[in-house]
Order: structure tokens, then C-alpha cells, then sequence
């Protein structure tokens, strides 16, 4: 499903200016689909829908920056994207899909 929610995305990428705010979206979203897998299968099904497509998503990423302008100037910081990427393609909390912030325990008796 990786590979299907990479492929849409790169069709839609194609269809923007190289570099451009819709086409980082979309390398956003790939490297969120490479991290979790469950993440990659929710978002091939939505970018199937024409209304959720990278350039609707950067405008509600648009839409937050310019709503915390200060003076002339708007920004999104990489983590305030990646959660409006998420709420609006219903992905849910990184933690939760990538297992959350907790260390892993190496027990040697796993070895035995």
C-alpha cells in the first residue's frame, strides 16, 4: 500500500511547479507513509477523492499560516504541517501511528 500512496502522490506531483508549496506536501506525506505503513493505506484511499488532493491540503496549511501572520510574513513550522496533514487526512497522532516516543528495552533473555 506504501507503493500505491507513493505512486498517487507522485501523479499529483507532477501536476504542480517543482518545489512548489503543493509538492512539498506531498514529499511531507511521502516520508509519512514510508514511516507507517497503516498511515500510507489511509492516505492512497483519500488521494482517490479529487478533494483531497496535495493542493487542497496546502491550503489548509496555507490557511493556518496566514491566520498566525505576524506583520507580513506567515510560516508553518514542519511540525504544525505535519499535524494539519494529518487531521485533514485523518491519520491520526504520530505517536500513536509510529508507536509513540517510547525507548525500546533490549532484554537479553529474548535472545535465549
Amino acid at each position: 500500500m506504501i507503493d500505491r500512496a507513493i505512486k498517487l502522490l507522485n501523479e499529483q506531483q507532477s501536476k504542480v511547479k517543482e518545489r512548489s508549496a503543493p509538492w512539498m506536501v506531498a514529499e511531507q506525506l511521502k516520508d509519512i507513509c514510508r514511516r507507517e505503513p497503516e498511515s500510507a493505506e489511509l492516505l492512497a484511499k483519500d488521494l482517490e477523492n479529487p478533494q483531497m488532493g496535495i493542493v487542497q491540503a496546502e491550503k489548509k496549511i496555507k490557511s493556518f499560516a496566514d491566520s498566525h501572520k505576524t506583520g507580513g510574513f506567515s510560516c508553518v513550522t514542519p511540525l504544525e504541517a505535519e499535524e494539519i496533514l494529518r487531521e485533514f487526512y485523518g491519520l491520526g497522532a504520530a505517536s500513536a501511528a509510529a508507536g509513540g516516543d517510547t525507548p525500546k528495552v533490549l532484554s537479553l533473555a529474548d535472545f535465549l
